[in-house]
């Protein structure tokens, strides 16, 4: 049996994609919607508060496409309070002209293929990227993956020297993107139905098509990578969004 890699966990993680009903809010009566807004937008302001005080982070954007119209990224310390802040969206005026038609779940992990610390609940570095504050750039992209288990191609079987190994050059081209892209794995095993979930923030979108497409070739993913939908949007911000509702 190949040896397991061990991994940390930090953060619980929300992706909660919705379809806004256009039809039922541009029928709805103007103080209705400006209430629903004023609803929504007191729901965002608790963010800052929950980031400031170091007990999670959350961001808002909107997609491009049919697959959704907005979403929202919630990190929190426990799965309990995951759910506080899912129920109480879906308890608000805003949350009734939307539609939930996909939600991923998982838990912000590094693994020891790259992060090796001896103590790493001392390690301020490690503990930023297990409890990170998510970036405010302006663009947002997300996708879940798996590692093949395809007959000789079975990430699984493989040795822990040679999955050390790829993972290191993978990595590599991910660090070649410092200061453009901010990558958060999330670790989904056992959560949902995918493996891993990656969300790329970056405020120049290409940076994400020229990333995953170098990444490619790497044989990490080039010979053991399965991947599902691709999302991208861009950050709704407090200023946006009456122009985005607006009717």
């Amino acid at each position: 049996m190949s040896e397991a890699v061990s991994t940390l966990e930090g953060w619980f993680a929300l992706h909660d994609f919705r379809s806004v009903d256009w039809t039922a809010w541009t029928s709805a009566p103007e103080a209705e919607r400006q209430e629903a807004l004023e609803e929504l937008h007191a729901f965002m302001r608790k963010w800052s508060d929950v980031e400031a005080g170091k007990q999670g982070s959350s961001t808002i954007f909107t997609v491009v496409g049919h697959k959704a119209d907005i979403a929202f990224m919630h990190l929190r310390p426990t799965l309990e309070e995951l759910e506080a802040v899912e129920a109480e969206f879906n308890k608000t005026l805003f949350a009734m002209y939307t539609i939930q038609n996909y939600s991923y779940v998982s838990v912000v992990e590094l693994s020891s293929y790259i992060s090796q610390a001896e103590n790493p609940e001392e390690d301020p570095a490690i503990q930023v990227r297990l409890k990170p504050a998510l970036p405010k750039t302006k663009h947002v992209c997300f996708y879940p993956m798996n590692k093949k288990r395809e007959g000789n191609d079975n990430w699984y079987m493989l040795s822990m020297e040679e999955r050390r190994g790829m993972m290191r050059s993978h990595g590599m081209i991910g660090r070649s993107y410092a200061g453009r892209v901010t990558q958060i794995i999330t670790g989904s095993v056992g959560f949902d139905d995918w493996e891993w979930g990656v969300t790329l923030f970056a405020d120049d979108p290409i940076v994400f098509k020229k990333l995953v497409y170098e990444m490619r070739f790497d044989e990490a993913s080039a010979r053991f990578g399965e991947f599902g939908t691709f999302i991208v949007g861009n950050r709704m911000t407090e200023e946006r969004l009456a122009e985005y509702f607006s009717v």
